[in-house]
């Protein structure tokens, strides 16, 4: 008895072209395919608009000096001493200028004002403007670090170092020290410290 053949599908049609006696049918690509190239495409599409259209994502060059600046601040932030040298080396690192940025938003604005510029802008401002270059408790680094930590209680300034610790203080101090020039000269304003505090309400 002779076997049935099996009911095997129509193959598909050959292409005409032949490459070194190689032909191939002329199948449709699988679904799963298809999909991966198009989602793809899309992919590329939003990535390149992203980037390179729109220039909304940082660019290659701006991701490492990110990732320098993160490694520098860790660095500084592992320094031995706070000193002059290093706190202007702190308030050129962007990582420690924003981190400064925020504390002085959330803690010194009341008496300094968000533009830092305080008693020079608002005349009922508590704080001294601390862009210029004149100062009532000195004007370097160290000096800057030591009066937000120790405060200036007859002024109303509260004592910061317990409140903030060494690590906020240091940021603060780059933050301020970010609107101003390594070098600048400083003018020290004595007739400031006869003035008499604030009313304490």
């Amino acid at each position: 008895m002779t076997p049935t053949p099996p009911n095997l599908p129509p193959e598909d049609p050959v292409r005409n072209h032949s490459f070194d006696g190689i032909q191939e049918y002329d199948k449709r690509l699988p679904n799963w395919w298809l999909m991966t190239l198009y989602v793809s495409i899309i992919f590329w599409v939003g990535y390149w608009a992203y980037y390179e259209w729109l220039h909304v994502g940082p660019s290659n060059s701006q991701r490492v000096e990110a990732a320098l600046s993160q490694i520098e601040a860790t660095k500084l932030a592992n320094a031995p001493a706070v000193d002059d040298p290093n706190l202007w080396k702190m308030s050129r690192n962007p990582v420690f200028v924003e981190a400064g940025k925020a504390t002085f938003v959330s803690n010194c604005v009341p008496c300094h004002l968000a533009s830092m510029r305080g008693k020079s802008e608002l005349a009922t401002a508590i704080g001294p403007d601390l862009t210029d270059t004149k100062w009532i408790h000195g004007g370097k680094p160290t000096e800057i670090y030591d009066t937000i930590t120790k405060g200036v209680l007859v002024k109303g300034m509260p004592t910061w170092g317990p409140v903030l610790g060494a690590k906020k203080i240091t940021e603060v101090s780059a933050y301020i020290l970010s609107k101003h020039n390594e070098g600048e000269p400083i003018e020290l304003d004595p007739t400031a410290l006869a003035t008499a505090p604030p009313p304490v309400k």
